[in-house]
């Protein structure tokens, strides 16, 4: 099992240096054999507000790392010109010498699609075409563009990426149909358990693995999961109750399906009273600590990732930024470190 770290922090954190624990974070896995650390895309949001651009913290985390794989999780690809995704994180490959990968994502949100409301109607299958126009920009071939005349012109990106090949995964919020894409399109696999549980995942796992070998390649499965590790469960509960509770008050809109809530499918939870909002998010917290997150004792988290290998999971990547104080992040880090120590030989087989 490899671990990585995961940051999606709000634009309100509080003080003039919001940056200051990806640095620190990214830095200790840097020098404590973590795999990669992964930032994303999010914009006219508080939530996840810290990351307009995921090529930008990813130069940033370049400059100050020696060994950790540096990627997006995710680029937008509807947003972008694929062209210009190429030419960003090719930058971001040299500067950590041929360190930087990428997840893409189709959108979910039409206000984000601001920057290129054309492409909202065609979201998915625009990104499954970026993905393939991507790579073949990364791999020096010549591609087309239509110019400023409307002449078709073929272009190559500069700087030259240093890793030959672009290493892929396409996000999915729980689509069965997002995994299969996935293993047709020879892409890892990046999700989380907001809106799914682990015996879903399991199923749309299996059905990514076998889209995968059908087109030669055995998948790269990785589950983002909030993390928070310490010497007490109890005390570990206590400490993320708010912070989570804060979390998905800002990230109402992902929980619409979540298990256990006690919803029919598709009821949109912003249209209940204040009240009834509380309640369900006090039972999605209840889930979501129980059987979704890693959280507790280094045994427990361990425990958890027994079972994450058990159904198909290749990495995990503890988000780390979800409101806890920094000091207690940075904490949970070094226990962090100790389950991925005790994880080494836990492989999906």
């Amino acid at each position: 099992m490899d671990f990585s770290l995961f940051f999606f922090a709000d634009s309100r954190t509080s003080g003039d240096d919001r940056y200051r624990l990806l640095l620190d974070s990214a830095r200790f896995a840097d020098a404590h054999d973590f795999t990669a650390v992964w930032t994303p895309e999010r914009h006219f949001h508080p939530f996840g507000g810290l990351y307009p651009n995921a090529a930008v913290t990813g130069a940033a985390l370049a400059a100050i790392t020696e060994r950790l794989d540096i990627r997006a999780g995710s680029v937008v690809a509807p947003l972008h010109h694929p062209a210009r995704i190429a030419e960003e994180w090719s930058v971001v490959d040299n500067l950590s010498q041929g360190r930087a990968g990428i997840s893409f994502a189709s959108g979910w949100h039409a206000t984000d699609f601001v920057l290129r409301p054309q492409n909202y109607p065609d979201r998915r299958a625009v990104m499954m075409e970026t993905v393939e126009t991507v790579r073949r920009l990364w791999r020096g071939d010549d591609v087309a563009f239509p110019d400023g005349a409307g002449v078709q012109r073929p272009v190559r990106i500069h700087p030259a990426p240093v890793r030959p090949e672009l290493p892929v995964w396409i996000t999915s919020a729980g689509s069965l149909e997002t995994f299969r894409a996935a293993g047709r399109a020879r892409a890892g696999v990046l999700t989380h358990l907001l809106g799914q549980d682990l015996d879903d995942l399991a199923v749309k796992i299996a059905a990514y693995r076998e889209e995968s070998a059908a087109n030669g390649t055995g998948g790269h499965v990785v589950l983002m999961l909030h993390t928070l590790i310490g010497a007490d469960r109890d005390q570990v509960r206590e400490l993320v109750r708010e912070p989570m509770y804060a979390y998905l008050r800002g990230s109402i809109d992902l929980v619409v399906d979540t298990k256990g809530a006690g919803l029919p499918a598709g009821f949109d939870p912003r249209t209940l009273p204040e009240r009834d909002k509380e309640f369900l998010i006090a039972r999605s917290f209840d889930r979501y600590f129980s059987t979704s997150g890693l959280f507790g004792t280094v045994d427990d988290a361990t425990e958890m990732v027994r079972g994450l290998a058990r159904i198909g999971v290749d990495e995990v990547a503890g988000l780390v930024d979800f409101g806890v104080a920094d000091d207690e992040v940075r904490r949970s880090l070094r226990l962090l470190n100790e389950v991925r120590r005790q994880s080494a030989g836990v492989a999906f087989a």
